[in-house]
């Protein structure tokens, strides 16, 4: 049986938190996707060649998460909505043990 990791997305203004569950090893936009999670558009799939499932992880310990590659850095800088010091790519996240009841917050927009 899969190991399932539960993580939450919340609304920019915290009003909104939606809390799912998918398969360690999946990535964080495919568990949006999988959920019906709005606010993760992945119109690239998670080929990290658009920036349309940019997360905020502010609320995100740092060493749970991947070191960031350059080719998501130069993505991030595509964004629709602003990029701050925590923007990631959620295709570029994939869920762990370590990212259990970690929350992800959406941005305003994403196209």
């Amino acid at each position: 049986m899969d190991e399932k990791v539960k993580i939450v997305f919340q609304s920019l203004d915290g009003d909104r938190r939606i809390e799912v569950a998918a398969p360690a090893g999946t990535s964080v936009m495919e568990a949006a996707i999988m959920n019906n999670v709005g606010g993760i558009e992945a119109e690239c799939g998670g080929a990290c060649v658009c920036a349309t499932c940019h997360v905020y992880c502010d609320l995100v310990a740092p060493d749970s998460l991947p070191e960031q590659q350059i080719d998501e850095d130069d993505m991030l800088d595509m964004t629709s909505a602003e990029r701050r010091p925590a923007s990631r790519l959620s295709c570029q996240i994939k869920l762990c043990r370590e990212l259990d009841g970690a929350v992800f917050i959406l941005p305003e927009a994403q196209v």
